[in-house]
């Protein structure tokens, strides 16, 4: 799971990325609101932390910026603004859920937890996923395509539930890059187009009624074939 943390106290959010990365997330960071609103626009993250009062662009503008693009990442504001009616405010923004300063960390754990098990339930992440001729089952890496039993690789898995969870959208190879391998990798771009193609091999079967389109100098797209 990738979160993003935007958060213009830097040793607070040095604090928190380290919290989460330790229990298991991958965090990028960002200390303001330009950076931030950049970051969040890459849709490649599962749940969003964001502070309201951020130098250059406000938490409550990023939100409204996001929303507007057809975003719908999950995201907690953590403020030191409170009250009812601040509470109201944010979560009317478009936020999903409003947590004050000071805070509990295994709370805040807690509610990242509520949200990411809300969106799998809402995009169907453990249950299939059917596309085509196509049934995935994600807790099994495994694709089936009428008789045949394919199993994926967990980074071929990730690549293909991204694209599923996406018909029909063009998505770079750069978004896809950063989605699966994220920031902190070795790797390059490139490494995207090698499990393309091992992708389709595996998901082309006869009458799988979906292809991996190349869309030319932009990236990729899963469609269903008639």
């Amino acid at each position: 799971m990738r979160l993003l943390l935007v958060e213009d106290e830097e040793r607070l959010a040095d604090a928190l990325s380290h919290i989460l990365k330790k229990h298991g997330y991958e965090t990028d960071v960002s200390y303001n609101g330009e950076d931030g609103l950049d970051n969040a626009l890459s849709g490649i993250y599962d749940v969003i932390i964001l502070d309201r009062m951020l130098p250059g662009m406000s938490g409550m503008e990023i939100i409204k910026e996001i929303r507007k693009e057809g975003i719908g990442t999950p995201v907690i504001f953590l403020t030191a603004i409170d009250g009812i009616s601040e509470r109201v405010k944010g979560l009317d923004s478009g936020a999903d859920d409003y947590l004050a300063k000071p805070f509990s960390t295994e709370e805040l754990l807690a509610r990242i937890r509520a949200l990411l098990r809300r969106k799998d339930k809402d995009v169907q992440t453990g249950s299939d996923m059917v596309v085509g001729n196509i049934r995935y089952k994600p807790g099994l890496l495994t694709v089936f395509c009428e008789n045949r039993e394919i199993k994926l690789t967990f980074k071929e898995a990730q690549l293909f539930e991204f694209l599923l969870l996406n018909k029909d959208n063009t998505l770079s190879k750069d978004r896809l890059f950063d989605k699966v391998w994220g920031f902190n990798t070795d790797s390059d771009v490139t490494i995207v187009e090698i499990y393309i193609h091992h992708l389709r091999k595996k998901v082309s079967c006869e009458n799988s009624g979906i292809t991996i389109e190349t869309i030319r100098g932009v990236g990729y797209r899963l469609k269903e074939v008639k």
